[in-house]
């Protein structure tokens, strides 16, 4: 257990994730992927059998939560630290698809043409 702003927290109960964020939110600046993971395992008093196991389990929870940030270079932060142009962009999916479609619909109008020109 470790003491959060006056409230206990419970590494043995709390989630993979939820112990990286609070080393993070602690250590108040980015750590090497391999240390956050090591802290959260010893934290987490995890069983291991396999060290390369249960590191790559560790990292795949805080890489799938979206409250971390992969900083380069083997460093992870909390989004929230983030400057905002390296914040996941939803908008930027959306317009790319959308011009995937013009494009398709276009080419499709094409092999229309074509065919029916074989056709005549």
């Amino acid at each position: 257990m470790d003491n959060l702003g006056g409230f206990f927290v419970d590494f043995m109960t709390s989630s993979e994730a939820d112990v990286a964020y609070h080393v993070l939110s602690e250590k108040g600046q980015t750590m090497y992927y391999k240390d956050l993971v090591l802290e959260v395992i010893e934290k987490k008093q995890k069983p291991v059998q396999s060290l390369s196991a249960a590191i790559s389990e560790v990292y795949t929870h805080i890489n799938m939560d979206s409250r971390f940030h992969y900083a380069g270079e083997g460093q992870w932060g909390l989004m929230e630290w983030a400057p905002p142009e390296t914040k996941r962009a939803h908008g930027a999916a959306r317009s790319v698809s959308a011009g995937a479609g013009k494009g398709a619909s276009k080419a499709s109008r094409r092999k229309e043409k074509l065919f029916e020109s074989i056709q005549e």
